[in-house]
């Protein structure tokens, strides 16, 4: 949406916003500042980055209120569960909204005066339709140019590659519970670094989150980020799932076409791929 603004093919925003989780892959900050440089400066349009924090740190600090993540568990008595998912909205839309509300002149707690909003692009394509809905506060009207544009997942990479820009990564923290095993795989295989990351993160939460082991609220079993519900660093990740095997047939469609298949994606409004449903960026106009 943001190269289709800044090409004239959509109307030109006012400006781009990415939530920041303070955990995006290395490749997801390197590939925004390209752009920012390449797509939007020139263009004359702001990319605004806000956050919440380090939703990292915050998980292992015992002295942050921690928004929790949709974590896998393993209950004494063999149980399975998951925690509740609230990172999306104190690290994704929370930032977001105070964002917007800064941007109209009434930041919190100020009371927005009917009638004033801002116009809200969100980048849902056909293919997830069902995706689209209203905003929850008057000051913010969604609106879905890629649905008004006839656009599927199809069009957007074909397009995104004519600009030099089909090698976009995935936008999600790191350490999202809702990672498929195809991702698990992509982080391990490519960025020893960053998998070493997250295989420490997740034996640091096996028993919850720092805060609640601090205030003497400690999870009564034993919580992963894999859905195994074994440790990261033995999960079973090479395990090709049916939804993963869908995937790729879908993926080897579209690349009859476009040499290319799309890659999944995480966001606000709903995570797609191997896993569970819980953007990309958007951009406001006036």
């Amino acid at each position: 949406m943001l190269a289709l603004s800044a090409e004239g093919i959509l109307p030109k925003v006012d400006y781009a916003i990415f939530a920041d989780t303070g955990w995006e892959p290395a490749a997801v900050y390197a590939h925004l500042d390209r752009l920012e440089k390449e797509i939007a400066e020139p263009a004359g349009i702001p990319v605004l980055r806000v956050s919440s924090g380090n939703i990292r740190n915050d998980a292992l600090d015992p002295h942050h209120r921690f928004a929790s993540m949709p974590l896998y568990i393993l209950n004494k008595d063999g149980k399975q569960g998951m925690t509740r998912r609230q990172c999306t909205g104190e690290y994704k839309i929370k930032p977001i909204k105070k964002k917007v509300r800064e941007l109209l002149g009434y930041p919190y707690p100020q009371r927005i005066p009917k009638g004033v909003f801002v116009e809200q692009w969100v980048g849902i394509s056909t293919d997830e339709f069902h995706r689209a809905k209203d905003a929850d506060v008057r000051y913010m009207r969604n609106r879905h140019p890629l649905l008004d544009l006839g656009w599927s997942r199809s069009d957007c990479v074909r397009h995104l590659t004519s600009l030099g820009l089909a090698d976009t990564p995935k936008s999600s923290c790191l350490g999202c519970p809702f990672h498929g095993n195809a991702q698990w795989r992509k982080i391990r295989d490519s960025s020893p670094d960053e998998w070493r990351d997250v295989v420490e993160f997740d034996a640091a939460i096996r028993q919850g989150n720092a805060r609640a082991n601090e205030s003497g609220n400690p999870l009564l079993g034993q919580a992963f980020l894999h859905r195994s519900r074994v440790p990261l660093s033995e999960a079973p990740i090479d395990h090709v799932t049916a939804a993963e095997w869908a995937a790729r047939q879908h993926e080897l469609t579209d690349a009859n076409e476009l040499e290319q298949g799309a890659v999944d994606g995480c966001s606000p409004w709903a995570c797609r791929g191997d896993a569970e449903p819980v953007q990309d960026d958007f951009g406001l106009a006036s």
